[in-house]
């Protein structure tokens, strides 16, 4: 069984595979709880968990062999506690441990982008790279950090490209300015779209689908979220030296649209710096669940 908990929804599978290569069985999608006039936003998870893993029990012809369950924010994969979650308002919450308690299954507990840059590692856009960052980008923006050959996750605390602060003065959610999520995640864009124009919208694809249809103030927000988005990489590159950028989650689906002027304005910043290949990610918004199913599989292996 395979679980990613996503700030607005979470995605569980039953999935078979080896540590190469995984598929999805059977899938089922929930909304993420936030824990209102209820249990705590993390209790609420263990329980959804716990739900789907009893529903899903029956489909499994040779039965369920381990869990793997991947959550946003800080992770301290080694303990599977959930160390902080901004979004999702949890502080050094055991997870690892309740739902192995309230399964009786073997659980396997990590960080869902860093699960998803291990399925893009060993199925995806990043197979054969040394070096590398796989970077989603949906309600907030957080990178897998792929250094030499292995994935970094520097106690919980590293790859967080999202809080970068690249100089544009906005505050942020976490108590600092000029992040790079406040102008480049799917929400501030939309955000930003607003509160320029006074108009909501759903989200970046309708901001996106804006821009292309020539609407000025879609496109000055987009070009923002651009500028963001490069100066963020750019300190990746002088810090980290990735061969390349593999750009995740919905603001992906853009396409060129992205990619193009994000390249652009890459080759305009960087001087000395190995300019690193921008990629689209292979595995769309499976490749967190995936890469749980394959945690789940390394912790039965004993890798």
């Amino acid at each position: 069984m395979a679980v990613d908990v996503g700030g607005t929804e979470t995605k569980a599978a039953l999935v078979a595979g080896t540590p190469e290569r995984v598929v999805a069985v059977e899938q089922r999608r929930r909304g993420t709880p936030r824990g209102v006039d209820g249990p705590s936003t993390a209790e609420a998870v263990v329980d959804l968990v716990v739900d789907v893993v009893d529903a899903l029990r029956p489909t499994a012809e040779h039965g369920i062999d381990a869990v793997g369950v991947v959550v946003p924010g800080v992770v301290d994969e080694r303990e599977g506690i959930g160390v902080y979650s901004t979004n999702l308002g949890w502080n050094d919450f055991p997870f690892r441990d309740l739902i192995a308690e309230r399964t009786g299954l073997t659980v396997a507990f990590g960080h869902d982008v860093r699960a998803g840059g291990l399925a893009e590692c060993r199925m995806g856009a990043a197979r054969g790279l040394r070096n590398a960052v796989i970077m989603p980008i949906g309600t907030g923006i957080a990178g897998a950090l792929v250094l030499d050959g292995r994935i970094y996750g520097g106690g919980g605390y590293a790859g967080e490209v999202g809080h970068v602060d690249v100089g544009h003065g906005d505050p942020c959610g976490c108590g600092q300015t000029g992040c790079v999520e406040v102008r480049a995640s799917s929400g501030g864009i939309a955000r930003r779209f607003t509160e320029r124009t006074g108009v909501r919208v759903g989200g970046a694809a309708e901001v996106a689908a804006m821009v292309r249809a020539g609407d000025d103030d879609a496109a000055v927000v987009w070009d923002e979220a651009i500028d963001a988005l490069a100066r963020g990489i750019v300190v990746l590159a002088g810090v980290l030296g990735p061969e390349a950028v593999v750009l995740g989650g919905g603001l992906a689906l853009s396409g060129d649209l992205l990619v193009a002027p994000l390249g652009k304005k890459l080759d305009g910043l960087i001087t000395f710096q190995r300019r690193p290949e921008l990629r689209l990610a292979a595995l769309g918004d499976e490749a967190g669940c995936l890469g749980a199913a394959l945690l789940a599989i390394d912790e039965l292996e004993g890798s």
